[in-house]
């Protein structure tokens, strides 16, 4: 994990980067494809997600170095064609876990948060889960096993494989020619975000669209079916931890209240979007029309949008911090303050949803997240990190006082909605 952590301190800036010189060129071309808000949501979850791997909150079910070590039929030594053939197996198994995700109810869970954003840029490519706890794709690796695959050789192309798929998250690169035929494409990509009836499931391939052709999920971006973005149940929320659970709560209660037994149970694995007759019936849910331009923008004064860019400002900064010291903190308060990070993207993004819990929320955090820093496990912090220190109880204090201050703002969620 320290090793995967100074990737990301590097990978953090470089995405940022990337995505303020998209801004930039939309803003020059006339074509902006950000808002302030959903671009906030997106990088915000993108930070919940580095903050779960790297802390390694995953049960894996089932590894690649148990699947090599009784299906290997070959011991290959790391070449040049062995990482090719590593590369193509694994966006091989990349196709198959994503078609899982997008087919069947209990795996759509984690993946909708990639596809929640209404909009389409390279911010909405760093939406990406928390709620896969349960690791089960190394089955799709079964043909590497097969060859032989070092296991070091697939765990040094698994994260470029991942990074490799952040270009394509754009509108403003059109079609590639003769590398639509190859490679997976911003135009490809854009048919795979949209909700439009023709487009939906479909361009399920990482990286090489060959998969999509062989096996029958490809479709071309039409001119005259511009693709319109986001979930056919709009998440209406820039909390990313409330969208990563989101389907997972709506099937809990699909299943509570369905009156056959096998309902509850074969809920968890039919098509996503199933559901029980009765409970159809009784709680009926509209999907959201394809023709529908409202999408959900909340109204926010400056004031709002300065909270919001504080908080977010803040926030980065302490995730730097714990990157880039990842190594020599220990292991308790390594989750302890990932458990600090993950409330505070709950609390400030609940806020910007403006829910009525959300400032009592906020004082609330604020005052946790001062006691936290004095606890014994953290008294390293005040002698070795000062500066560290001082930013952390400022930005705490201050999160205390939003939360007293929106108080009196009287917010309610019919503001949002």
């Amino acid at each position: 994990m320290n090793t995967y952590a100074a990737v990301l301190l590097w990978a953090i800036p470089a995405f940022f980067v990337l995505v303020l010189i998209e801004i930039a060129y939309g803003h020059f071309t006339e074509n902006q494809t950000y808002t302030f808000m959903d671009t906030l949501a997106s990088l915000s979850s993108g930070m919940t997600n580095m903050i779960k791997d790297v802390l390694g909150l995953a049960f894996i079910l089932i590894s690649y170095p148990f699947i090599l070590k009784y299906l290997g039929l070959f011991t290959l030594e790391s070449s040049i064609p062995v990482y090719v053939a590593a590369f193509i197996c694994i966006d091989f198994a990349s196709y198959w876990v994503h078609r899982l995700n997008h087919k069947v109810n209990i795996f759509w869970n984690q993946h909708v948060i990639h596809h929640s954003s209404e909009e389409f840029n390279l911010a909405c490519a760093l939406r990406q889960s928390i709620s896969n706890l349960i690791g089960f794709g190394a089955i799709f690796l079964i043909p590497a096993a097969l060859l032989g695959v070092p296991a070091k050789v697939i765990m040094t192309l698994a994260p470029l494989h991942l990074f490799a798929q952040f270009w394509y998250h754009t509108q403003h690169i059109g079609k590639l020619g003769f590398l639509e035929y190859i490679l997976v494409t911003p135009s490809q990509h854009r048919v795979h975000h949209a909700i439009n009836s023709i487009y939906i499931d479909k361009n399920l391939a990482a990286i090489f669209c060959v998969w999509d052709r062989l096996f029958g999920t490809f479709q071309e971006e039409l001119d005259s079916e511009p693709p319109v973005y986001g979930t056919l149940k709009a998440s209406k929320s820039w909390n990313p931890i409330w969208i990563n659970f989101q389907h997972f709560w709506q099937l809990t209660q699909d299943a509570w209240y369905a009156k056959k037994g096998i309902d509850k149970l074969k809920i968890w694995f039919m098509p996503t979007g199933w559901r029980p007759a009765d409970v159809e019936e009784r709680f009926p849910i509209l999907p959201r029309p394809v023709e529908q331009t409202n999408k959900y923008t909340p109204h926010y004064t400056l004031q709002w949008k300065i909270i919001a860019l504080f908080h977010f400002v803040s926030l980065t900064l302490l995730l730097l911090f714990f990157l880039g010291n990842f190594s020599e903190l220990t292991t308790v308060f390594r989750l302890n303050f990932g458990i600090v990070l993950f409330c505070s993207i709950f609390g400030f993004t609940g806020l910007m949803d403006f829910h009525r819990w959300a400032p009592t929320v906020e004082m609330v955090r604020g005052l946790f997240g001062i006691l936290f820093i004095f606890l014994p496990q953290c008294e390293f912090i005040h002698s070795q990190y000062p500066l560290f220190f001082a930013g952390y109880i400022t930005y705490f204090v201050a999160t205390t006082i939003i939360g007293l201050w929106s108080r009196t703002k009287a917010i309610n969620r019919s503001l949002a909605l």
